[in-house]
């Protein structure tokens, strides 16, 4: 990537029951490859849901009022977020990676703030998240990445969870159902090496048969994918 000036405000959202120390490696290296590109940077690690401390059950619940385009009112993760930072990252550039439902809440989050025009420019990562509509008018601001196994098919269950569905019509033809009408602009498979709560580990078993962690993996597929940006 190339060398820049200016600002980033990175946010590290995590999902349902996840233990406060999940995004420690992640942030770690984030903070290492961005310092070494000259990007000058904040990093902060959000709950939208609250702490493996919290009812499983009542996060669940939570979780679910992020993955539909409901009214406002309704996407308690993506509000808490926005509640969060409003205030801090008016004008700036804003990066948000979450993981599992996290990645529900950060896009929620993100689109609060394009509608109220708080933002200069951001960009959402959602990391083995539930399926979540994404406004067609944002999708290019958006991506997705998913587990794979050695088939190169979808492995992890939570990734099948929501739908980007939606009814399209061409002139007088009969509706067709299409699967990625609202789907992020950009899908990837990442072929990690565990489940679902794995995709930032960067230790042993983590590692592939090249002793590539997960962590690099998913690193290194979103910084390709956000290259040009930053």
């Amino acid at each position: 990537m190339a060398v820049s000036t200016s600002s980033l405000r990175v946010y590290l959202l995590a999902g349902v029951k996840t233990n406060p120390c999940s995004f420690n490696a992640c942030q770690s290296r984030l903070t290492e490859q961005l310092h070494a590109e000259g990007i000058e940077h904040t990093i902060q690690v959000l709950f939208p849901y609250g702490d493996a401390s919290r009812s499983l059950m009542r996060q669940l619940m939570e979780v679910k009022t992020d993955l539909s385009n409901r009214m406002r009112a309704g996407r308690i993760g993506g509000k808490y977020v926005w509640q969060q930072i409003k205030d801090t990252v008016k004008g700036e550039k804003a990066l948000f990676i979450g993981h599992s439902g996290g990645g529900a809440a950060a896009y929620q989050a993100a689109r609060m703030l394009v509608e109220e025009g708080s933002v200069r420019d951001l960009r959402v990562v959602q990391v083995g998240s539930p399926r979540t509509p994404i406004d067609p008018v944002l999708k290019d601001r958006v991506s997705y990445f998913h587990s794979i196994d050695n088939l190169g098919k979808l492995n992890d269950p939570i990734s099948r969870i929501g739908s980007w569905g939606g009814w399209t019509r061409a002139g007088r033809t009969m509706p067709t159902w299409n699967r990625f009408k609202y789907a992020p602009g950009y899908v990837e498979g990442i072929p990690t090496v565990g489940g679902h709560a794995d995709y930032f580990r960067n230790t042993e078993p983590f590692m592939d048969t090249e002793s590539v962690c997960n962590l690099d993996k998913t690193i290194g597929r979103v910084r390709a994918w956000l290259k040009e940006w930053l």
